[in-house]
């Protein structure tokens, strides 16, 4: 098999938009200092913050994104329109050459750490170093949520002062979207070195060290990188959290809260409104809902019942936030556990596995599960039929078109009978059903689908547990569960990272955003033409093959976009929730206090 590429979070995994974004600029206008002295708005989500390096591997959670989306600054963001936005005032990159791929980054004069330590090339130089693979099974291994692109720039980006210069082997088709500044040079290697104390000094020692492929001397920096950033309690040494954006860690305490306070030192980007942003950990929506009511919080979010809704309707001077979230429900099948869809488990017989598996999808009843569970709250709702890519695209209805999606569209339990029949399968076929525990949406799904598919001979039992194990290859190498029932969380990315969910691997710890083993050699080279293709209609095409593969191995199946829902109180205005990860936090800084 290929070399996977390396990717991926835990539970906020990469899902795929075939949208294509505006390219804005924010106006580079001087300063204008808005912060509202002792102000202070309290927010919710349902998980508590345990890694201040969301590029380590599966640490980027969307948990911890959130808070450090308030606390870094990038080149770009996307809005609530699904709008790219230059920050021009934190700095600029600009394709210099088209072949080979060339691309330069700068950092403009004054953007700081909140040490004071200027942000330059030394810090674009680690994040290269750290997310590109380049110092892959050396001494100096660095984990990085992926390396989709940057393994394309195998030689040393050219460094000078603000500036880096980046060569591609190849075109990228996601290169505007592969590079962001990440952890500071200076403050991890301090922290591997803590007897260099001089932020320049501990620049260029890396500079160099990285230029001079010195492994053993960046190996300690690695590990700063990988373990030092871990932490859920507000660490004892600064440079574990310091910041480039508009906020600093303040005060953390595990498994109720992170404050933020606003940075002294920023000025490259809009100005926020509130001194403090407090971010309670409150896992249920309901729960949630009830502590707005009460005044303890200002905004919350989750996915939404109707009960909920009405709850919502009933806090006095709330602002619901109806909404569409990009990413989607789905089920994937186990290849190689030796389940029921594993080809193993026939003596090596892959079109009867393929039959099993197909057969048990044409069991899955989404139309009842659309019309009862999602369309209450969501009467636009519809099916979604495409793996790679989401309902409104441009591109979607040509591929759904094209796919073969049709031929497994619609519930069908007789052709499931026959299925297994010309498999010579005896019923029962024992099916594990995972989902997350205490889901009570995904609960009512499974119910569903449990009923229907005994019509066609499979027995589903319910495996679920809250700790997410099968997306972490050191407790769980191998998928125990023999179909997982979960979102996609949409990052900003188009189309490029699709291999590192539907590309193989070889070595379970490669496995990332693959936890089923799935595995199709015509998938892997169809991906990896797809990420260096920049025509939009041969993306197209190399799609359809990839959806049709998808289609005709019975890789899982998909339901819907999943709904949203925010509410903000009274307190705060300027709350405008985006189906994008960082979802109602993308424009922290026009929250306003109304008091």
């Amino acid at each position: 098999m290929r070399r996977k590429i390396k990717n991926l979070n835990k539970i906020s995994l990469v899902a795929l938009l075939g949208l294509a974004s505006i390219t804005l600029s924010s106006c580079a206008t001087p300063y204008e200092y808005q912060i509202v002295e002792g102000s202070e708005v309290i927010v919710a989500f349902d998980q508590t913050f345990d890694n201040y390096n969301t590029r380590s591997s599966v640490e980027s959670d969307t948990k911890n994104n959130n808070i450090t989306y308030m606390t870094n600054s990038s080149f770009q963001y996307f809005n609530s329109d699904l709008e790219l936005v230059k920050n021009t005032s934190y700095g600029a990159f600009e394709k210099i050459n088209d072949e080979p791929l060339t691309v330069k980054y700068t950092i403009n004069s004054g953007v700081k750490w909140s040490d004071g330590t200027q942000i330059d090339g030394a810090d674009m130089l680690l994040a290269w170093a750290a997310t590109s693979g380049a110092f892959k099974e050396t001494k100096a291994e660095f984990f990085p949520d992926s390396t989709a692109g940057l393994d394309l720039v195998s030689e040393t980006p050219i460094v000078d002062g603000r500036t880096m210069t980046m060569v591609y082997e190849d075109s990228y088709v996601d290169w505007e979207l592969a590079f962001e500044v990440g952890m500071p040079a200076h403050g991890t290697v301090m922290l591997a070195y803590p007897d260099i104390t001089d932020p320049i000094e501990a620049k260029e020692k890396l500079v160099e060290a990285i230029n001079n492929k010195d492994d053993s001397w960046l190996a300690p920096v690695a590990e700063s990188w990988n373990e030092d950033y871990k932490f859920t309690s507000l660490p004892a040494n600064s440079l574990k959290y310091l910041s480039s954006g508009p906020y600093i860690l303040e005060e953390i305490v595990e498994n109720q809260y992170v404050t933020l306070v606003s940075n002294s030192l920023y000025s490259w980007g809009p100005s926020p409104k509130f001194e403090r942003i407090t971010v309670r950990v409150i896992e249920d929506f309901k729960s949630q809902i009830e502590a707005l009511e009460k005044g303890d919080i200002d905004i919350a979010s989750g996915q939404p019942t109707i009960e909920l809704i009405e709850a919502a309707k009933k806090v006095t001077g709330a602002t619901i936030h109806y909404g569409e979230e990009s990413s989607f429900e789905h089920i994937d099948l186990t290849f190689n556990n030796g389940g029921p869809f594993d080809p193993a488990s026939y003596g090596g017989d892959a079109s009867k596995a393929q039959k099993v598996r197909q057969a048990f999808l044409l069991t899955i009843p989404r139309d009842e599960i659309l019309d009862t569970i999602i369309k209450p709250l969501n009467p636009n709702a519809t099916i979604r039929e495409s793996f790679l890519t989401i309902p409104g695209s441009d591109r979607y209805e040509t591929i759904i078109a094209s796919s073969g999606v049709a031929e497994f569209r619609n519930l069908d339990i007789e052709r499931a009978k026959k299925l297994l029949s010309e498999a010579k399968i005896e019923a029962p076929v024992n099916v594990r059903l995972w989902f997350p525990t205490g889901n009570l949406r995904r609960a009512h799904q499974f119910e569903l689908i449990q009923k229907s598919a005994q019509l066609a001979g499979f027995n589903v039992l319910a495996s679920d547990e809250p700790d997410w194990k099968f997306t972490d290859p050191e407790i769980t190498p191998i998928n125990p569960h023999d179909a997982v029932m979960f979102r996609w969380q949409s990052t900003p990315s188009v189309i490029g990272e699709a291999s590192e969910i539907y590309g193989s691997y070889d070595e379970p710890a490669d496995k990332q955003g693959n936890f089923n083993g799935y595995a199709n050699s015509e998938v892997d080279a169809l991906l990896d033409e797809l990420r260096v293709t920049a025509d939009s209609q041969k993306q197209t095409e190399l799609m359809i093959e990839i959806e049709k593969l998808l289609i005709s191995d019975a890789y899982g199946t998909t339901f819907f976009q999943l709904p949203g829902l925010a509410v903000s109180s009274a307190k705060v205005s300027g709350v405008k929730p985006s189906p994008l990860v960082p979802g109602y936090f993308w424009n922290f800084w026009d929250w306003m206090p109304t008091q």
